[in-house]
């Protein structure tokens, strides 16, 4: 960002009193959050916060659509002129985990955890398109606001791609934002940075079939667990050897299984394990050399191989002067100290990645390092144990609100 640009938008009348507005509209989006916690929802089917949704937008000048494939919400607002399109995104699933963070509004449903914050992104965006809604003579064009469902493994955001998410406001969509919360950051921080800011994540398994045997007599079998054990050493060098660190794939086997007792030789071993990549480049050529690698080990050892591939999300892209513009909102209608550009990614997933696919967009992080912790030592997104900072809210209510006003001028 230039030092120039950061007053000449704190000086835009558009952006007066942004995080005002959305600390006024704090008891909403926490109360929306809350509820939402303590009545998680997993995968595609989310009757009930699709139906906390439609309640929080109900009576705001929107139009709104629900989901077929899905239990997602399109709800479109129409600015006072004509013009382009701006997407919001917000997720509302949770994942497959048993609360423990001791909160009074804790998770009432068995096994089930808003540990990543998904509520709290969409009770966020709800208060934005609240907040939008009252300064709709600002906005030259529409913004559609996307409530999705399925981001924890579902491809909710594909789902909702094909049921036309990106056509809802009858003009090309020009910018993109998600935010995601993360309480391993300071609270109520932007951070977002140009470029891969996530990474590819596919799953695979790989079965190495020899021929069973007594243990006593390795000499009449074909033992598949050596082979198995090999695979684990070549294809970490693989990676490594194979792969600039510039353009990296990180492999990981986690699960190893043969056998069924110590002095029998199983017919088969199977590997499990994830990769991961920034670039689709390095995505394609790992999942072509994995099943290479593990075939030649297995036929050396007299064994034969099966791979199986389950392909997840694609690398999450941030649009370079997307992502540029986001800091740039975040230092001047939060405050400087308020915006930090990412150093490195991370090489976890999101499913955000289709539409960035599709069209300029960001992720951005916001901080929620909860009082009294550090970020170095909180609890991340995805233990059970997981909390929020729920001040850092009004911030991110504010930078939807931001963002859609400028692109929208």
């Amino acid at each position: 960002m230039t030092t120039a640009e950061i007053p000449t938008l704190a000086r835009d009348p558009r952006f007066t009193g942004l995080v005002e507005a959305a600390r006024a509209l704090q008891p909403r989006t926490v109360a929306l959050r809350r509820q939402l916690h303590k009545h998680p929802e997993v995968g595609l089917r989310l009757p009930r916060s699709q139906a906390a949704v439609l309640h929080a937008l109900d009576g705001l000048d929107l139009h709104v659509t629900t989901g077929e494939s899905c239990d997602s919400v399109i709800a479109v607002l129409n600015g006072a002129n004509p013009g382009p399109s701006v997407l919001l995104r917000g997720d509302m699933d949770a994942l497959p985990l048993t609360e423990d963070s001791g909160l009074a509004f804790a998770s009432e449903e068995p096994g089930h955890m808003h540990a990543c914050g998904h509520d709290t992104h969409t009770a966020m965006l709800a208060s934005a398109a609240r907040l939008l809604s009252s300064r709709r003579d600002a906005l030259s064009g529409r913004v559609i606001f996307m409530f999705q469902p399925g981001e924890e493994g579902h491809h909710g955001a594909r789902h909702m791609i094909d049921e036309g998410v990106l056509d809802a406001g009858g003009r090309p969509v020009e910018r993109a934002l998600a935010l995601h919360i993360t309480a391993t950051a300071t609270s109520g921080v932007i951070t977002a940075k140009p470029g891969p800011i996530m990474a590819s994540a596919d799953a695979w398994t790989v079965t190495v079939t020899g021929r069973g045997g007594h243990g006593a007599m390795p000499f009449h079998a074909i033992d598949p667990v050596p082979a198995a054990a090999a695979m684990v050493g070549a294809l970490q060098t693989m990676v490594t050897r194979r792969f600039s660190v510039f353009d990296p794939a990180v492999l990981t086997v986690g699960r190893i299984t043969a056998g069924t007792t110590s002095n029998v030789i199983p017919e088969t071993a199977e590997l499990e394990g994830t990769v991961r990549t920034l670039s689709e480049t390095a995505r394609a050529e790992v999942l072509e050399q994995i099943p290479a690698v593990c075939r030649h080990i297995g036929a050396a050892h007299g064994a034969t191989t099966d791979f199986e591939l389950v392909t997840g999300y694609p690398p999450t892209v941030n649009d370079d002067a997307v992502a540029g513009r986001v800091l740039d909102l975040a230092a001047s209608v939060l405050g400087q100290r308020h915006a930090t550009v990412m150093p490195d990614p991370l090489m976890a997933s999101e499913d955000f990645s289709y539409v960035a696919q599709k069209v300029p967009a960001t992720l951005a992080f916001l901080g929620a390092c909860p009082p009294g912790s550090e970020p170095d030592s909180a609890p991340p997104n995805h233990s059970n144990r997981v909390h929020f900072d729920e001040s850092a809210f009004a911030h991110g209510v504010a930078m939807y609100a931001a963002f859609a006003l400028d692109t929208l001028r």
